[in-house]
């Protein structure tokens, strides 16, 4: 028989403890998110359906995001056993600098339509947290306050090279001005992708209200009061910022873009280049035979050419072809800290976050940012305990099965 009594109130209040109320809605709102899908919620809750969809949709059928995330879901990971794992070392160097943790914040164009805060709210985040922060040539903030936002921390320009060369060789000179140490020379773009959901909803920089939008917005108040008390939303780094994404995008960009490019950018910048938006094998070898300082592998998040071939699968073969001559750092797909661990395990140098941020923004500005590299960092680091290895040097290839759905067909 169970021996039974009447409780006593200084037992129970023992076992139960109650949480101290936070009154801070915000504060509130991002400690309940652990994931990065759960910031994902939040931001879908707060923000109009078209700046919303701009971030997490991609182009035509989005077959190539969806197979970039599916590739990290399909890993099996090979945990060593018996090794001391009580401190984890997360920090790496990549482009001739240090980084706290093996993933920085990815170039991201319109950022402040999403929330006000926009790239001031990712590089103070990113500074704060000793990681890179990469500007794009379709930010809404300019280089100058960018490098004001992050004073002391790593500053990096991802370059679009624009019908009107003297517009891109400005903003080079600018950056190197600036103190930006590496720049990305972006080779995915030579027009822009079919974005779906952007042509549907109507996107446009600035806005252009519907009945749809109107009635959208009526039930997110905080964002059009944002919008609407904050200086003009505009494109720091163009001066025509009129028109749909894709308009916008195919006047920024130019189809005849070289090699010879290339050779003339590298010719003006004093720091590290990397070419971001590598795709083959051969691509790969003929820009480390060139001398670039890396290769960024990345279908664009999926936003450009949908069935784009999958960076995480691409990554074994780039590394074993140039892993000695140039650094491989991988974006797309990237939701999870387990992700990036899986991705450096593999072989990259070094990993971007781009949709992860921009949910950690609209779910909250800088404090939503923040919490985002604080969930990253958290699985990262929970990761690399269990696999039991103590240090990012220390990942290699067998702690990681790609498993496969897409099998190339029998005889091709």
């Amino acid at each position: 028989m169970v021996s039974r009594q009447v409780p006593r109130p200084s037992e129970v209040f023992e076992l139960m403890k109650f949480r101290k109320p936070d009154f801070n809605l915000k504060r509130r709102r991002l400690r309940r998110a652990l994931t990065i899908y759960d910031l994902r919620a939040i931001a879908r809750r707060r923000t109009p359906r078209a700046a919303f969809d701009y971030t997490d949709g991609a182009a035509d059928g989005e077959l190539s995001l969806a197979r970039a995330r599916r590739a990290f879901e399909d890993v099996e990971f090979h945990p060593s056993i018996l090794r001391d794992v009580s401190h984890v070392d997360t920090s790496t160097s990549i482009f001739g600098g240090p980084s706290a943790l093996p993933f920085g914040i990815a170039p991201t164009g319109f950022t402040r339509l999403m929330q006000t805060e926009g790239e001031v709210a990712g590089a103070s985040a990113a500074g704060a947290a000793g990681i890179p922060f990469t500007l794009s040539t379709l930010g809404t903030t300019s280089i100058e306050a960018v490098k004001a936002a992050n004073p002391n921390g790593r500053n990096w320009f991802q370059l679009y090279v624009m019908r009107e060369r003297e517009t891109s060789y400005d903003l080079v000179r600018r950056a190197a001005a600036s103190g930006f140490d590496t720049l990305f020379f972006t080779v995915d773009a030579p027009i822009g992708g079919a974005r779906l959901r952007d042509t549907r909803n109507g996107f446009s920089i600035p806005p252009q209200l519907t009945v749809r939008t109107v009635v959208d917005a009526m039930w997110r108040p905080w964002w059009w009061i944002d919008f609407l008390t904050t200086p003009k939303l505009e494109f720091a780094s163009l001066t025509s910022t009129g028109g749909t994404v894709a308009e916008l995008l195919n006047s920024a960009m130019d189809p005849t873009i070289s090699f010879e490019d290339l050779k003339v950018i590298r010719g003006m910048w004093p720091g590290k280049i990397a070419v971001k938006g590598v795709q083959t094998v051969e691509d790969a070898k003929h820009l480390a035979d060139l001398g670039v300082d890396g290769v960024v592998l990345s279908n664009h998040g999926g936003r450009q050419l949908d069935r784009a071939p999958i960076p995480f699968h691409l990554l074994p073969a780039v590394v074993r072809e140039v892993g000695r001559d140039v650094e491989v750092v991988m974006d797309t797909g990237i939701m999870n800290g387990a992700d990036i661990v899986a991705a450096l395990a593999m072989g990259a140098k070094f990993t971007l976050i781009g949709r992860a941020y921009l949910y950690g923004l609209m779910a909250g500005g800088r404090a939503g940012v923040d919490r985002t590299i604080e969930i990253l960092t958290e699985e990262i680091t929970r990761t690399m305990k269990l696999l039991q290895v103590p240090s990012i040097a220390e990942l290699e290839p067998r702690h990681v099965t790609q498993l496969e759905r897409l099998v190339p067909r029998a005889g091709q």
